[in-house]
């Protein structure tokens, strides 16, 4: 099964609480923390609520 690599770029200073918990929902906790989970919906849907906050790629 296909990973992805996620990767916080930007800060959440700022954000709404909802980003924040999301966040540490995927296990980042600060600026460049980097995580590798796989791709399931459950994923993709998190990551589309802070996809300005963070990027993501595909590891095989």
């Amino acid at each position: 099964m296909a990973q992805l690599k996620i990767t916080q770029v930007k800060s959440y200073i700022g954000s709404k609480q909802n980003h924040r918990d999301t966040l540490r929902s995927l296990g980042l906790k600060r600026l460049g923390d980097v995580v590798v989970k796989e791709d399931r919906p459950e994923f993709r849907g998190m990551v589309h609520t802070v996809r300005h906050l963070v990027t993501v790629e595909e590891v095989d």
